[in-house]
């Protein structure tokens, strides 16, 4: 007997100190449930949303957190839904002070985007919403006040997923949103998975819709640019997209998921154009020459190629498209040999996003998974309502091994999930994951796998000549195990907004010979032997500072 109990305390033991992801939702105080509007019209919209951000809204240097929501079709007494916005209290729990925020009003909204697009210092928001996005300026104190109209921002095109950027170098964040199909209550049409009940129509049966391109004027103006950009393309089924430096010029370009439509690759000109290369770059469309149906998006330097590469979720039967960018115009689709591929062939990918989970200094893959027919299963056996989420550990060389299962119950656990983005809320160095789900909660999972034996740092940039949040600005840091790079970029997974500080995993390396900026203004800033295990804060021409303490 007595050897059973010291068995049972041992396993017990090593449970609790086994690397895994936890849920902390409700200890950390987060109540939050997606309301779609599901009420057995099975509407398009019902199925997309919705998103989330992690986002220091109060500046204090601790994430707070954003939860986007939808309402009713129709108002219901007594029930009232709106997005979320929870204030950290860093102590591991978070107080929802949504009321009187500005975010308390009644939208069907979808996703949103973290940037300071005035340059006061204070993070803004823009949501988009199906019936007009919403542009809401920081006014401090968690405040935020529409000013979508003195603005001169009028997008209500099924906007989904949105991206800050400054793409003609000015020092101002302009403004990309994906936006969906041509979708009305009166024009929805009925589709059917067996011919006789109704089901979620599929974006084949409608037109497409125009992504919009907003240049930031300054004085809290913007100019919708486009169609003279080159970005207008009414085909388009967006919904993700991603800004990255595809052939490193310094000039920041796009990449845009459609859903069955071709995949669009922006390059940036230099001159306030894009010219579109998707087909030429091999991004368009699955290797069957056939357009597949694209989600969230991400893009990152996994194998230390010095390039940025893509990851596109995409839809069930379809596999995560991980493309590697080969430096010379184009990408090859990676997923069908690798693990990525044959792992996601039956899951339908949402959120997507690459970061360092294991802070081993190699950066890993996270998809968040759902489908959007709950009577899928009876028409396709092998594919489920309810899906894990996959973490693929990178194990370098472009390989990857998915530890989902490895990392305990609560991230491996089936659920119906949309957005998902990463931040380190509790400011001990690694990255905790927020994922929403689909007319269900949202879920906040505190990373503990067991990193303290690999060290790291985390740099938060402030502009002076360029954008205050350093957005388009890459970031190096040299340890003994090479060079990694980062680019500060907004948007990216699906729907959501990830921390904008970047954090690079150095695993046992003790030492950074230096720590690089290319700020988007052009100048370039170097910091020798910056001390790891931190959290810095780093003001172009100036130097860094550290951002508080740390747990670790």
């Amino acid at each position: 007997m007595r050897l059973l109990l010291i068995l049972i305390t041992a396993a017990v033991a090593a449970a609790q100190t086994a690397p895994r992801f936890t849920d902390v939702t409700k200890a950390a105080g987060i109540a939050f449930r997606h309301n779609a509007g599901k009420a057995g019209k099975k509407w398009l919209p019902e199925t997309m949303g919705s998103g989330c951000a992690f986002v220091d809204a109060d500046g204090d240097g601790w994430l707070d957190i954003v939860l986007i929501n939808s309402r009713d079709w129709t108002p219901r007494a007594g029930r009232r839904s709106t997005s979320a916005l929870y204030r950290n209290n860093r102590d591991g729990t978070f107080t929802d002070v949504t009321k009187g925020s500005g975010l308390d009003v009644e939208i069907y909204g979808l996703g949103v985007a973290v940037g300071d697009f005035d340059n006061d210092g204070r993070d803004d928001l823009y949501i988009t919403a199906l019936e007009g996005d919403r542009l809401l300026k920081n006014m401090g104190g968690f405040k935020f006040q529409d000013v979508t109209k003195a603005a001169g921002i009028a997008n209500a095109n099924f906007g989904t997923s949105a991206a800050w950027l400054d793409f003609d170098r000015d020092g101002r964040l302009d403004l990309f949103v994906a936006n969906y199909v041509q979708w009305s209550q009166k024009g929805d049409l009925w589709c059917s998975l067996d011919g006789s009940t109704k089901s979620y129509c599929t974006p084949e049966s409608y037109r497409g819709a125009s992504s919009k391109l907003y240049r930031n004027l300054g004085n809290g103006k913007f100019e919708d640019v486009s169609q003279k950009a080159g970005v207008g393309d009414a085909t388009s089924k967006s919904l993700g997209v991603a800004v990255l430096d595809v052939n490193q010029d310094g000039w920041p370009d796009l990449f845009v998921a459609n859903d069955t439509q071709p995949n669009k690759l922006y390059m940036n000109q230099k001159n306030g154009m894009f010219k579109e290369e998707g087909v030429s770059a091999g991004v368009a469309f699955g290797e069957d020459g056939v357009a597949r149906g694209a989600m969230g998006v991400d893009a990152a330097d996994y194998d230390r190629s010095g390039r940025p590469h893509l990851a596109v979720g995409n839809f069930s039967n379809q596999m995560v498209g991980l493309y590697h960018n080969e430096g010379n115009g184009l990408f090859v689709d990676e997923a069908p040999r690798s693990t990525v591929g044959r792992a996601s062939l039956l899951t339908l990918a949402f959120g997507v996003f690459f970061f360092d989970y294991d802070l081993d200094g190699w950066i890993d893959l996270f998809a968040a998974n759902g489908h959007i027919d709950e009577e899928i299963s009876r028409v396709q056996p092998k594919v489920s309502f309810a899906q894990p989420p996959h973490l693929f550990r990178n194990l370098g060389k472009g390989k990857f091994e998915e530890v989902t299962a490895k990392l305990g119950p609560d991230l491996g656990r089936a659920i119906v999930a949309r957005g998902a983005a990463y931040g380190d809320f509790d400011n001990d160095g690694d990255l905790d994951v927020l994922i929403t789900t689909n007319h269900g909660p949202a879920y906040l999972l505190r990373n503990d796998a067991n990193t303290a034996k690999h060290n790291w740092i985390s740099v938060r940039l402030r502009g002076a000549k360029s954008n205050r949040n350093g957005i388009g600005a890459v970031v190096r840091v040299d340890s003994a195990s090479g060079r990694q790079w980062r680019m500060v970029h907004s948007g990216s997974s699906y729907l959501s907004q990830s921390d904008l500080a970047v954090t690079f995993g150095l695993g046992r390396d003790s030492r950074i010979a230096a720590l690089e900026i290319e700020w988007p203004s052009g100048a370039k800033q170097r910091i020798a032997n910056p001390p790891v295990n931190r959290r810095l804060l780093v003001t172009e021409g100036k130097g860094a500072e550290p951002l508080g303490i740390v747990k670790k």
